[in-house]
């Protein structure tokens, strides 16, 4: 018998259950993962709540995590029975002791990157990736605007920001958070419990405002994120912290200035094993460097799921978390 674990219905944290169960052996073409660490996403909130429906309940939670290989399909031959691996983007599932997932969902770990600097990087880390390798096609020196700057993934942008010769405005919501992001290498900062982001913004920029803002908070601050790009510009909008963006008037696009707007997600990117793969060796290569450093502030055991919930969600952590099976 084995732990996970799982919900029945969509709530608070108080909905998740810590659960025996038997793991299950992969079909052809999956592996079944010992987990060794779990990383803790706020997207991870999204399907407890239901603002993300799971396939069906009871569902296991999570997309992320590192562990070894304890049992592979017949139809598998990237990887064997005791390879080191990562995963970050599902199926649901990852909060366990185990977790059998699709062969094409994960990938290599090398010996430099241990179990939870995986947990910790991987979902975040190649978010990361996406949004500004691929998504942002910068030559150096350009300004951006990135919110939530010193939490999980908004610490690693700075970083790799700074690694590619960004200037990274980053949003915060205390003092404290202001002086972590420009430590990790944010070029300036915003206090947005202070302070008026836009108008901050337009000072910052010598009223050019930004190519590229990238928003992970939603409904909050849609508006404001507009009123931060630079004509002909694009809103990177990839989170939903404060709710969902609803009843956009494209119109208002037009308005402030021939705007684009994007709605990415990781699937979108990491669409084929080879993409993924690549992806991930980069951040890899990234944190062996030590250009970008994982900082993990919170650990959690696995059956403390609920609390690290209510951490995430009161915005009590800082960095990233891992749980601990």
């Amino acid at each position: 018998m084995a732990k996970r674990i799982q919900i029945s219905r969509h709530g608070g944290p108080e909905v998740l259950e810590w659960v025996d169960c038997t793991p299950p052996e992969p079909g052809p073409h999956e592996v079944r993962v010992r987990n060794r660490a779990i990383g803790l996403n706020f997207i991870d909130t999204y399907y407890r709540s239901g603002l993300y429906a799971p396939p069906q309940l009871p569902s296991g939670l999570g997309l992320e995590g590192a562990g070894e290989v304890e049992a592979v399909g017949s139809e598998v031959g990237r990887f064997r029975v005791g390879d080191r691996v990562a995963y970050a983007n599902g199926p649901l599932g990852a909060y366990g002791e185990f977790h059998v997932l699709p062969a094409d969902r994960l990938v290599r770990l090398p010996d430099a990157i241990d179990f939870e600097q995986a947990a910790a990087a991987m979902l975040k880390g190649l978010t990361v990736q996406y949004l500004l390798r691929q998504i942002g096609h910068f030559q150096g020196g350009e300004t951006i605007l990135f919110h939530a700057a010193a939490g999980g993934v908004g610490s690693l942008a700075c970083q790799w920001a700074r690694a590619l010769g960004l200037r990274l405005i980053g949003t915060v919501g205390s003092p404290e958070k202001a002086e972590r992001a420009r430590a990790l290498g944010a070029w300036a900062t915003i206090d947005y419990s202070r302070e008026n982001v836009a108008q901050r913004v337009l000072e910052l920029t010598d009223g050019r405002k930004c190519p590229v803002v990238y928003d992970s908070i939603g409904k909050d601050t849609w508006d404001t994120s507009l009123d931060c790009v630079a004509p002909r510009g694009l809103l990177v909008s990839f989170g939903n912290a404060s709710g969902p963006v609803t009843g956009v008037n494209l119109g208002v696009l037009a308005q402030k200035g021939s705007l684009f707007v994007t709605r990415p997600q990781l699937a979108g990117y990491a669409d084929t094993p080879e993409r993924l793969q690549a992806m991930a060796d980069e951040l890899f290569a990234m944190l062996a460097s030590g250009q970008v450093r994982v900082e993990i502030g919170q650990r959690f055991s696995l059956a403390e799921a609920a609390r690290a919930h209510e951490a995430l969600a009161s915005r009590q952590t800082v960095g990233s978390t891992v749980l601990l099976p």
